[in-house]
């Protein structure tokens, strides 16, 4: 008798090498292009170039402002289809010893809902858990309801915190965004 197979894709998370500098940030613009639109002029969103976004992520990738900042990328085989940022918490609030943060979330446009966000979520808990902090933050644009619903359903919930960005310092694009937390002493995310 012969067993039929299901094929299952290769899919796993692991750090981010300088050489994923350009896989990132071709998933970063495609993302930021369909994220932004509305939020930010098309004439911004089409002069986003890979090859800037690669060099910053290749310079940051290889030398690191702090040993707690971490890049994260989801694959499925060898291809990037994720990625997310963790590091210390920066908020005036926060405190850098206890308080991480995620800083940047993205998943490949078509290629949300395969698992790899939730495993790129996990992933940035275990690693900030690892780094020895015992809360962990993230910022989302107050309008991101798929989002706030995909980190609640993790186990992120609202901490009251909130704050508007003026995205060219001249009042023209604000972008209003919320603060939610998670309890990693205690709590599996």
């Amino acid at each position: 008798m012969t067993t039929p197979q299901n094929p299952s894709a290769d899919v796993s998370v692991r750090v981010a090498w300088a050489d994923d500098a350009e896989a990132i940030a071709a998933v970063q613009v495609r993302a930021w292009r369909e994220e932004y639109v509305g939020l930010l002029p098309a004439e911004v969103l089409e002069a986003m170039d890979p090859a800037d976004f690669a060099a910053a992520w290749h310079a940051s990738l290889s030398k690191p402002k702090d040993a707690r900042n971490r890049v994260l990328v989801a694959l499925e085989r060898n291809t990037v289809r994720g990625f997310a940022v963790t590091a210390p918490a920066s908020d005036p609030d926060a405190d850098p010893v206890t308080d991480g943060e995620v800083v940047e979330l993205t998943v490949e446009p078509g290629q949300t809902r395969h698992g790899h966000g939730s495993r790129l979520v996990q992933a940035c808990a275990d690693t900030l858990r690892a780094d020895r902090f015992t809360r962990a933050l993230v910022w989302l644009n107050s309008t991101d309801d798929v989002r706030r619903t995909f980190l609640a359903g993790a186990g992120w919930a609202p901490d009251g915190a909130h704050r508007e960005l003026d995205l060219h310092g001249d009042g023209s694009v604000r972008v209003k965004q919320i603060r939610l937390h998670t309890d990693l002493s205690d709590v599996e995310v």
